[in-house]
């Protein structure tokens, strides 16, 4: 069987966001390591090179493949902020503004698109549900 490639790695989270390109990503990426981190109690840690996650969770499929993964996460890509939080499917997400979802993820262009209040909820409903 494959191994995963996103693991948790050593890398620094500090260094990874301040060399985001984009400002407004760059501090948007800050607010979400506040957020995500007062949501779960744990620090931002890097999982694969791209993706600043929160905690962590080992999950087992019917298949057999088994991997850790982290709690919330999220990645600051070119065109949107990708938030890793199981949040397709959610009734909140009619009151989020501006996004998109994909097979397991939630798209904002910016933070100052969304209400920032439903995306904390969101984000501690994740929480909860990860735990």
């Amino acid at each position: 069987m494959a191994e995963n490639k996103t693991k948790a790695t050593k890398a620094s989270v500090a260094e990874f966001i301040a060399a985001v390109p984009d400002a407004a990503k760059r501090a948007d990426a800050k607010t979400l390591v506040k957020m995500m981190q007062a949501a779960t109690g744990e620090k931002a840690r890097m999982w694969g090179p791209s993706i600043v996650g929160f905690g962590s969770r080992h999950y087992v499929y019917e298949s057999g493949r088994e991997g850790d993964m982290p709690v919330v996460a999220f990645s600051p890509r070119k065109p949107a902020i990708v938030l890793y939080i199981g949040a397709v499917g959610d009734p909140q997400l009619a009151r989020l503004g501006k996004h998109t979802t994909g097979k397991g993820c939630l798209y904002v262009k910016t933070l100052a698109d969304v209400d920032v209040k439903v995306l904390d909820r969101l984000i501690a409903n994740a929480v909860k549900r990860g735990k």
